[in-house]
């Protein structure tokens, strides 16, 4: 439960961020620019706290392959998050791909984390 319990803020900085950005997608374009860098703001909070958390886990733990692939997955959607939510603000590239991208990330990251938490705290693959 210790481990567990180290990961409650960044969940709950990201549920807060899925929050904003949802109520950003729901305002539409031009995305209202107070809400949008508070969801980018949160969103980095949350990314920052749950790698020093995972950090301090990992930190001379015996590590399974398999949570070495889901945190590179979960590395992936974060910068695919980051990536493609900069870009759709710019409103310079198309929309839908971003959007598209955005949400299979949005998807992935919460179904990578979660096994990867699971498995840090000693539970069995």
């Amino acid at each position: 439960m210790e481990t567990t319990s180290r990961f409650i803020l960044p969940g709950a900085l990201l549920l807060l961020t899925y929050a904003f950005g949802f109520w950003l997608s729901a305002l539409g374009k031009p995305y209202n620019g107070l809400l949008f860098n508070l969801h980018k703001l949160v969103a980095l909070g949350a990314v920052v706290f749950a790698v020093v958390q995972a950090y301090n886990l990992l930190k001379g733990a015996n590590i399974q392959f398999v949570v070495i692939a889901l945190a590179a997955v979960c590395v992936l959607c974060i910068i695919a998050l980051f990536a493609t939510g900069a870009l759709m603000s710019t409103g310079n590239l198309p929309h839908a791909p971003l959007l598209t991208v955005h949400r299979i990330a949005l998807a992935a990251l919460p179904l990578a984390t979660i096994p990867m938490v699971y498995l840090l705290a000693g539970g069995k693959p």
